[in-house]
């Protein structure tokens, strides 16, 4: 038996519609997540030595990857097959969702790329995508939320939401379900105010990234379990088995990077620090 006393959402997914051009608060929630990240992790990527013309060259090439990165991978494990026989639908998002992890793999392979052009370290950027994402993620989930794509069960918790607007088609109406997105969307939260209090505390650059992909893992191995997402094999879903394989190749990976940098050019880290930065280290 549901509970009565649950949160009614009623907005429009669509902001605003102007003759055939529409305005969705899922678009307007991911624009105001780039530029709230923009706002935090600019000023670190300057404290950690890279100038700021070359952190914007660097910065939206990996934007654009990440985007299209997340939304191939959600085609990817959604219905390829429709999808392939409708490819003008591929790069639909308002339609579907992104996958996260996609937009962290070609995000990354981005990354690693423009950075090389760049002559700026790999690892430093990756420390600076670690500020930037959790505070860009919180915010898009906003846009999750009023979509009603992310979803938990069927719930009967005072707090559960139920969606009441016609031209919400994610979900069914009038029923309440766990708000699996604010469960996100809080999270995300956490993890950025841990990340900014962390952000200089490392000397070997890429730990604040690996530190942020094993804890994001970890949460998203965690909360699919309220997802009312599709079990794929061993009684978990698709995010949790890619999260297994992260962490099993996160971990290993940052050890031997960190053995590496403490052998070979551990005395180069402090020129990648501000004053201020150098003093927080310890």
């Amino acid at each position: 038996m549901f509970s009565a006393a649950v949160i009614k959402i009623g907005l429009d997914p669509v902001l605003v519609r102007l003759g055939g051009l529409s305005v969705h608060w899922y678009g307007l929630m991911y624009v105001l997540g780039i530029f709230a990240g923009i706002y935090f992790c600019m000023p670190y990527a300057q404290r950690r030595g890279i100038p700021r013309n070359t952190a914007y060259e660097i910065f939206w090439p990996i934007v654009v990857g990440s985007l299209v990165g997340g939304r191939l991978y959600y085609v990817l494990q959604s219905n390829f097959g429709w999808y392939l026989a409708h490819p003008q639908n591929i790069l639909a998002t308002w339609e579907g969702g992104m996958a996260f992890y996609g937009a962290v793999f070609l995000g990354v392979a981005t990354g690693f790329v423009v950075s090389s052009l760049k002559r700026v370290s790999f690892a430093i950027v990756l420390d600076v995508a670690a500020v930037f994402i959790p505070i860009a993620q919180a915010i898009g989930r906003v846009g999750n939320i009023v979509n009603g794509d992310i979803v938990g069960y069927r719930s009967s918790l005072p707090w559960a939401t139920e969606y009441t607007n016609p031209h919400n088609t994610f979900v069914q109406l009038f029923v309440p379900y766990d708000p699996a997105a604010a469960y996100e969307l809080l999270f995300s939260l956490a993890l950025f105010a841990l990340i900014w209090v962390l952000r200089f505390r490392f000397r070997v650059p890429g730990t604040l990234f690996a530190l942020w992909l094993v804890l994001y893992s970890v949460g998203q191995f965690l909360l699919f379990f309220d997802r009312a997402n599709v079990v794929v094999a061993l009684g978990l879903k698709q995010a949790q088995l890619t999260a297994l394989v992260v962490l099993a190749v996160t971990i290993p990976a940052w050890l031997l990077w960190s053995q590496a940098f403490a052998s070979g050019t551990g005395g180069k880290t402090a020129s990648n620090l501000s004053p201020d930065a150098e003093a927080a280290s310890g």
